[in-house]
């Protein structure tokens, strides 16, 4: 092994002719400036403002598909106000948690208190006592502070809206401290699926998130490009090619960032001395095998199950249907000894699959046979789908 570390070393040396500084490209990177979203940060500056003379805002939801700028705008903002409240001799902070990374009720509220220097095991507390705990010291430390929840409708899917409604009331526990919350959401259904009483204070004010077109894709990817790589190894092309690719998947500024980060690292393994639109071709399937890979890893235990019972199947025959894949799911659950789902959850748990574009379904007519659905998998698929499902026992 070390051998080959040392050959690389040899070979490609640590500096890079390739990238100034790959940081530039990813998601996490706050720029100096944000173009296409100054009316965005502008809004949300002048309904927050109020957070750096001490006043509580009102709970802000933020709704727009992936890569619409939404976190980093939030991120953005609330960092400015934090640097203008601390020259204003005010006490103002912010937690910032994705909700999809911290899975569980405890790891968020943990994460909440842990943001203003609250010392919080990793285990081993209920999570009323993590809440009264967090409450007690935002009293003590007698500021603003600002609650990010990104991602919050997969949070609500998997956990409910309890910590959500318990935070949503805390201003009414405390008295030198105020909380105001700001959600982040792909799903513009969001707020249907809460309490009422969560509701109407969840969504006090609510912004939207537009994609970004081709153009404004491009002035992006141009602005971190500068930033990220060498003068000059950027062939003509690149920059609108990987514009055009991620406008027409809805506008998508993180996809773009990625393909254009993926083009270079791939232009960098190969040696090369430009980064070419051949670069970004190859990039786009390595991306999309990762984005695939990730997706069947992270599915909860039936939904593998039943996508490994669909790729079996699918390989004996090209195709199946929803009552073949139910008899060998429930075949499985029951040599594991486990109660199978019903044929309507199997149903909706194939939707989801379907939706999630990890298989293909179409309702056919079949005349006096009657309506079925037919399921494949793409065949440049298959491969990554089974490599992920691999530690699967079924």
């Amino acid at each position: 092994m070390a051998d080959i570390i040392d050959e690389l070393i040899r070979k490609r040396g640590f500096a890079s002719r390739i990238f100034r500084n790959r940081e530039v490209l990813h998601p996490d990177y706050i720029p100096d400036t944000l173009p296409h979203r100054e009316n965005e940060i502008r809004r949300l500056a002048e309904h927050l403002l109020v957070s750096a003379q001490g006043m509580r805002p009102s709970n802000v939801l933020i709704y727009g598909l992936t890569g619409t700028g939404k976190t980093v705008v939030v991120k953005y903002v609330v960092s400015k106000l934090k640097e203008k409240a601390s020259s204003l001799n005010k006490r103002l902070d912010y937690a910032y948690v994705n909700t999809r990374k911290l899975d569980t009720t405890y790891r968020v509220i943990a994460s909440i208190a842990q943001s203003i220097g609250l010392r919080v095991p990793h285990t081993g507390l209920a999570i009323s006592e993590v809440y009264r705990r967090y409450i007690n010291a935002l009293d003590s430390w007698g500021g603003l502070h600002i609650i990010v929840l990104d991602e919050v409708d997969y949070y609500v899917k998997r956990e409910g809206d309890d910590l959500i409604y318990k935070l949503v009331r805390a201003n009414e526990e405390l008295s030198k401290a105020k909380i105001v919350l700001i959600g982040i959401t792909n799903d513009v259904n969001f707020v249907e699926n809460l309490d009422p009483r969560v509701r109407s204070s969840m969504g006090e004010i609510e912004m939207v998130f537009p994609p970004y077109n081709a153009e404004q894709l491009f002035t992006i990817l141009k602005q971190r490009a500068e930033l990220a790589f060498n003068q000059g190894v950027i062939e003509d092309g690149v920059i609108s090619y990987c514009s055009a690719l991620a406008a027409r998947e809805h506008g998508d500024a993180r996809r773009a960032l990625d393909l254009l980060r993926v083009s270079g690292e791939i232009a960098e393994r190969e040696g090369a001395e430009r980064v070419t639109i051949e670069h970004v071709k190859k990039a786009t399937l390595e991306i999309e095998e990762g984005r695939i890979y990730q997706s069947v890893v992270t599915l909860p235990l039936h939904q593998k199950l039943v996508l490994k019972k669909i790729v079996e199947l699918v390989e004996a025959k090209e195709s199946t249907t929803t009552g073949e894949v139910y008899t060998a799911y429930s075949n499985i659950m029951r040599n594991l000894k486990y109660e199978p789902l019903s044929l309507r959850r199997i149903s909706e748990i194939i939707s989801q699959l379907d939706m999630m574009g990890l298989i293909i379904s179409e309702v056919v007519n079949r005349g006096k046979y009657g309506i079925t659905r037919i399921i494949k998998i793409r065949k440049d698929m298959l491969p990554v789908i089974k490599d992920a499902l691999k530690d699967v026992e079924a």
